[in-house]
């Protein structure tokens, strides 16, 4: 049986290196479109094949060097690919390395095995379809359960070092016994060396997604910290607005009355244009919507403000009174973050006529319809359930959203986006009294 365990074949190696990298590239965010993507990877493919093909002849010295040049290969692919930090994409070629040399050897040892029984091409072909096949398909969905629920996955340097070390540290194991025959942890014949080296690849595999799992939770704590936060700061902006609105409706309603007095007594001409312009300026700040809701009316009236200075125009056809049911926080979750959104959004509009937001809200049979709509001129790509934000700083953004539809799911909610015809629609839909 010895004869028969013979090294991997390179081209093996090199599609099982391939395909791991494709696997993670699923998961991450691209920046190349779906054309592009193909004919990279079908040069990918070819060039990590020659290269690891070409190299085989060479002494045993060079093999670590050689490894090292392929993965270097996997890495340049997916920095390529995806649109992703440098931290994200080296932890995740790490861990693309040792997914390969699990499929490969998985794959090898049972072609081997096999081939005692029966020596057949056709064979062999269906263990490496069905063997990469379950392998790279189960790692995908793996990767989608753990990630699932994280907006923006965030590896710092010392996660990274963690990654490759435990990567280099099973791989070097996993391949001990075949530079070194003489070690507590080697084995003789060529069928235990397969064993060793799947067992160690798995149990490494294994470690990754521990540790994996492990750095999601921690990005859920952390996220779940930050929606708390979105929400104290919407309600506290609720009460600064409402103490804010409160003394200028006191006002409003004390100057009305004395320009009237004014405008009775005095005759000058001069005195009247001043009167005139005086209260123009105080009609700006008369109560503009009343939806028969006074959180969500003292809401709009605070962002009537922000819009008043970057020309935003905002119409609203709104329902209020069926919002009675909501608590005032979750008003002030839902509409102050969607709100702000689409105020951020329009504002970078060069064209003040089209910085345009329309908000609806309606009930259809028994649930309702909450619609906020804005303008918008780029294109809009989603991500877990989200639009991708085009800021830099893609870790600290977002989370308005995700409070959004934290608040909208515990009222059995349903929160969707979507972009037509240059306008992006948030769109949620609630059963009326959704806690009860």
């Amino acid at each position: 049986m010895n004869s028969v365990y013979q090294d991997i074949p390179r081209i093996y190696t090199a599609l099982a290196e391939w395909l791991a990298c494709l696997t993670y590239c699923v998961v991450m965010k691209r920046k190349v479109k779906n054309e592009d993507f193909i004919l990279t990877a079908i040069f990918a493919l070819i060039v990590q094949s020659m290269f690891l093909v070409l190299t085989k002849g060479l002494p045993v010295v060079f093999w670590i060097p050689c490894m090292l040049l392929a993965v270097g290969f996997m890495y340049i692919f997916m920095a390529f690919t995806c649109d992703d930090t440098k931290n994200v994409i080296g932890y995740y070629c790490a861990r693309a390395f040792l997914l390969a040399e699990l499929a490969a050897s998985l794959e090898w040892q049972l072609a081997c095995f096999f081939a005692n029984i029966i020596d057949s091409i056709i064979v062999q072909a269906l263990i490496l379809i069905l063997v990469y096949g379950l392998v790279f398909i189960w790692a995908q969905y793996m990767e989608v359960s753990i990630t699932r629920g994280i907006f923006q996955l965030e590896i710092n340097t010392r996660e990274l070092w963690a990654a490759i070390v435990i990567a280099v540290a099973v791989f070097a194991f996993s391949n001990l016994s075949f530079v070194f025959s003489n070690t507590p942890f080697s084995a003789g014949l060529a069928a235990d060396i397969f064993y060793i080296r799947t067992l160690v690849d798995i149990a490494g595999i294994m470690i990754l997604y521990v540790y994996q799992s492990r750095i999601c939770e921690l990005l859920a704590e952390k996220e779940l910290r930050n929606i708390h936060s979105m929400l104290k700061a919407q309600y506290d902006k609720y009460r600064n607005y409402q103490s804010t609105f409160e003394l200028i409706n006191m006002k409003y309603h004390d100057l009305k009355h004395q320009i009237a007095g004014l405008r009775a007594e005095m005759s000058d001409e001069e005195r009247k244009k001043w009167i005139d312009s005086l209260e123009q300026e105080l009609e700006s700040y008369s109560p503009e919507l009343e939806t028969g809701n006074s959180v969500l009316d003292t809401l709009i009236a605070g962002k009537m403000m922000n819009c008043r200075a970057n020309k935003i125009k905002i119409t609203c056809v709104a329902d209020g009174d069926i919002l009675d049911f909501m608590h005032v926080a979750d008003i002030c979750t839902i509409f102050g973050n969607a709100l702000d959104n689409a105020i951020e959004s329009v504002t970078m509009i060069e064209d003040p006529e089209k910085r345009l937001i329309h908000l609806a809200i309606s009930q259809k049979k028994n649930f309702i319809l909450i619609q906020i709509n804005n303008y918008c001129e780029n294109n809009i790509t989603m991500k877990n359930g989200y639009p991708v934000t085009t800021k830099a700083d893609k870790g600290n953004h977002g989370f308005g959203l995700k409070s959004i539809r934290y608040t909208v799911e515990k009222y059995h909610g349903t929160l969707n986006f979507d972009l037509n015809d240059n306008w992006f629609e948030l769109k949620i839909l609630i059963p009326q009294g959704g806690l009860k």
